[in-house]
C-alpha cells in the first residue's frame, strides 16, 4: 500500500482545528484504545473526562461544571438543543438563533424535530437581542447565542439573550465551540460567569489545541445533563448521557494534556499572537484596497472576487469564503507571520 501523507498545514488559513500541542499527541495515542462511554471499565479515562470537565468549566467561568468530551461542536450542539428539548413542557419547542448560527443547528432541528427560527444579525454581524424578542414565545425551549461565529469571530450579547431565555422559561445556549479558548483574554461578557447561562459547546480540538475529535459540552447542572440519560443495562454504569456510546478516550486524554500544557500562560500567549497575525493582514488587505471586515477575533473576512479565491486554491493555499462571498481567514496557532507574508505576497501578482 503506497503511504499517503497527512495535510501540510504550510498554507491551511481556512481551518478552525490546528496542529495538536506534542503533549496532547502522546495523550491520544497513549489512550487511543480506551472507551469513556463504558467508565465501569475503563475507569482511569473516566476519570480523566471529568478532570477535563472541570478544567472546561475553569476557562468558563463555571465552578462544579457538569457535561462530558464529545466529539465536536456539532454534537455538542445538537446535545443542548436535545435538552432543552427533553425539558421543554410543550409539543411544539422551538429554537431562537441568529442567522450566525452554525449549520449544526439545522442538523439540531431536524434530527429533534424542534423548529428553528432565525434572527437577522446587526450590521456588525451579531445576534440583535430586540429580534432575538420578537421570536420568542411560550414554546420557545432554547434561545441560541453565539461567541465566536464561524464566519466573522463576532460574540454575540449573550447576558442580554440570557435575559430574553429567562423571560419565557427557555435555556440559554451559547456556541462558543472556536471563541471559548480566545475570549478568556478579552473584554468580551460570554460565559457562565458574566450572564445566565444554561449550556455551553466549546472545543479543545479548536483553539485549545487538543488532537480531533475533541468537543465538549458543559453546563451548570447535573439534572440538565440527566436529560440526556438513557439506561445501560448490560454496561457496569446504570446510564448514559451522551450521544455516542462507544468513544476513544483519545480526545479525552488529549483535552486534558492540552489544558495541562497551556491554560492560562500558553492560551494567552497564543491569543495575542493570532490576534497580531489577524489585524497584520487585515491591514495589508485593506492598504491593497479591499474591504475588510475589522477582526474582532483572530478572523480576517475581506471581499475577494471568486476567481482570485479559486486561483489560490489551485496554488495550495486553502482560503473559504463567507455566505456573503469574502474570503475568510482564520489565524489558527499553525498560521505564522512568515506564512501571511508568503500569502499576501502571491495576491499581490493578481
Amino acid at each position: 500500500m503506497q503511504r499517503v501523507e497527512p495535510q501540510d498545514f504550510s498554507r491551511v488559513l481556512s481551518s478552525m482545528c490546528t496542529k495538536p500541542h506534542p503533549a496532547a499527541r502522546e495523550a491520544a495515542e497513549e489512550f487511543l484504545a480506551t472507551n469513556p462511554g463504558d467508565p465501569g471499565t475503563y475507569e482511569t479515562v473516566s476519570e480523566l473526562e471529568q478532570e477535563a470537565v472541570d478544567m472546561l468549566g475553569t476557562v468558563t467561568g463555571l465552578p462544579n461544571p457538569a457535561g462530558y468530551v464529545t466529539s465536536g461542536g456539532t454534537e455538542a450542539n445538537i446535545q443542548a438543543v436535545r435538552i432543552a428539548r427533553n425539558r421543554a413542557d410543550t409539543d411544539r419547542p422551538n429554537m431562537v438563533a441568529p442567522d450566525s448560527a452554525h449549520f449544526s443547528f439545522n442538523k439540531a432541528a431536524d434530527i429533534l424535530n424542534v423548529e428553528l427560527r432565525t434572527t437577522p444579525t446587526d450590521e456588525d454581524h451579531r445576534a440583535d437581542p430586540d429580534a432575538v424578542a420578537r421570536a420568542v414565545d411560550e414554546d420557545t425551549a432554547v434561545v441560541v447565542g453565539v461567541a465566536g461565529s464561524t464566519e466573522y469571530g463576532r460574540v454575540d450579547p449573550i447576558p442580554e439573550l440570557a435575559d430574553i431565555a429567562n423571560e419565557v422559561d427557555a435555556l440559554c445556549h451559547v456556541d462558543a465551540a472556536w471563541g471559548g479558548f480566545v475570549l478568556p483574554f478579552t473584554d468580551h461578557r460570554w460565559h457562565f460567569g458574566h450572564a445566565d447561562v444554561d449550556t455551553m459547546t466549546i472545543d479543545p480540538h479548536k483553539m485549545g489545541q487538543a488532537a480531533i475529535p475533541s468537543g465538549g459540552l458543559v453546563t451548570h447542572s447535573k439534572s440538565l445533563l440527566d436529560e440526556l440519560a438513557v439506561e445501560t443495562p448490560y454496561l457496569e454504569s446504570k446510564s448514559q448521557a451522551t450521544l455516542t456510546g462507544t468513544r476513544s478516550g483519545a480526545g479525552v486524554a488529549s483535552a486534558v494534556a492540552a489544558m495541562d500544557a497551556l491554560w492560562p500562560v500558553g492560551y494567552r500567549e497564543q491569543y495575542h499572537e493570532s490576534m497580531a497575525n489577524a489585524e497584520w493582514l487585515a491591514d495589508r488587505l485593506a492598504a491593497r484596497g479591499h474591504d475588510v471586515v475589522e477582526p474582532e477575533l483572530p478572523i480576517v473576512a475581506a471581499d475577494m472576487s471568486m476567481p482570485v479565491t479559486e486561483d489560490l486554491r489551485r496554488r495550495g493555499w486553502r482560503v473559504t469564503k463567507t455566505g456573503a462571498g469574502e474570503m475568510r481567514v482564520v489565524c489558527m496557532p499553525h498560521v505564522t507571520r512568515s506564512m501571511l507574508r508568503s500569502f499576501v505576497a502571491e495576491l499581490d501578482w493578481f
